[in-house]
């Protein structure tokens, strides 16, 4: 005799900002088993994009720090490359060099709380996080020699940098640098063979080649779906072209794939920094632009590939010194958009780990 079921809806979230943000996802459930899901945004919306059409162009550089709020430093220089486009400003070698540092830096930054809160996630609790916030502190004290902050950072410049590095930045990058690999080589040790992860994440949420590219995926999350996909190689921006280095991309397209590629950018992102930190030039780091920058009318979009995938701004200038339009392309809302097909036929406890590979900050989401 056929047992007559019926389906379970459940509520998760919205959460506070400490966790994933402010997010919502309603589950339809068969038993225990994922049925369907139907993510719910905008509790966290600022209209910054709206806002940010009644300032000024350089007014607007702070704006972009409070997107993805743990990668500060790449949409400020998203941003500021769009408008550079836009109004053909050029900027300084000894600039273009710093604005790469910068950022290498900081995706080993937003990878090393991508890892950290994914074993959180997992139920590794705060030991692998607080390894990963250890080397983070050492960032973040490079970014406070620089520009005196710790979070949102209001470094990039339309047409350089704000300040040169101080003498005290480069002897600590390099031993930062130095550094590194063996704490890698120790988050490896502790976490990648291990027995809990492996079972938690090998087969959990495949987001498969042909789905993650129908998806417009980027980032880590692309790749770990086996796309070798990536701006710094596919449209190279600033001084990247100079450059030795690999794109990691994962086989299966799972979480462990997920995790596994942001492991490995981490090196990578250590190698560009080497490699950057030797070849800097001397000079200027910024162009002398006016205080009100008039782009002439047209349009420009300037994107990066940002520790979550390809972050965007999309202008219109009108010749005031306000954009017409402002428009962004963040990765994280993005990725999210394969959320719904990777969770199905899983249970509560797996979503939650999924969710985390996908890495996002709701900042950016419901900006």
């Amino acid at each position: 005799m056929a047992l007559r079921t019926e389906s379970i809806l459940v509520n998760m979230g919205p959460h506070h900002p400490s966790t994933h943000g402010v997010f919502r996802m309603r589950f339809i459930f068969d038993g225990e088993v994922i049925v369907d899901m139907e993510p719910v945004f905008g509790y966290l919306h600022r209209g910054i994009e709206k806002l940010a059409e009644g300032r000024t162009y350089a007014q607007n550089i702070p704006f972009t720090d409070r997107l993805d709020y743990l990668s500060s430093m790449t949409n400020n220089l998203a941003y500021v490359l769009a408008v550079e486009k836009l109004a053909g400003i050029p900027v300084p070698e000894r600039a273009e060099y710093l604005r790469v540092i910068m950022s290498e830096l900081m995706r080993i930054c937003n990878h090393l709380l991508a890892v950290g809160f994914l074993l959180n996630e997992l139920g590794a609790f705060f030991t692998p996080l607080m390894y990963m916030f250890r080397e983070r502190e050492k960032v973040l004290d490079l970014f406070e020699m620089v520009c005196g902050q710790r979070l949102t950072y209001n470094y990039m410049r339309l047409g350089g940098v704000s300040h040169d590095i101080p003498p005290e930045f480069l002897p600590a990058a390099k031993k930062f640098v130095r550094e590194m690999p063996g704490r890698i080589d120790e988050y490896e040790r502790l976490l990648s063979e291990n027995e809990i992860l492996l079972f938690r994440t090998k087969g959990v949420g495949i987001l498969p080649r042909e789905q993650a590219i129908n998806a417009s995926a980027s980032g880590p999350v692309l790749r770990a779906s086996g796309v070798r996909w990536d701006i710094r190689r596919a449209d190279p921006y600033s001084i990247y072209d100079r450059l030795d280095f690999d794109i990691p991309t994962g086989e299966v397209g799972d979480t462990y794939d997920r995790y596994m590629v942001r492991i490995k950018e981490m090196r990578q992102s250590t190698r560009i920094l080497e490699q950057a930190l030797e070849q800097l030039p001397g000079g200027s780091v910024c162009t002398r632009v006016p205080q009100l920058v008039r782009p002439p009318a047209g349009e420009a979009y300037g994107h990066i590939e940002a520790p979550k995938g390809e972050l965007g701004f999309y202008l219109v200038s009108d010749g005031s010194v306000a954009p017409y339009r402002f428009k962004i392309r963040s990765p994280s809302f993005i990725n999210l958009t394969a959320l719904r097909d990777m969770v199905r036929g899983w249970k509560l406890a797996d979503a939650v780990v999924i969710f985390g590979s996908i890495d996002i900050v709701l900042g950016e989401v419901d900006r």
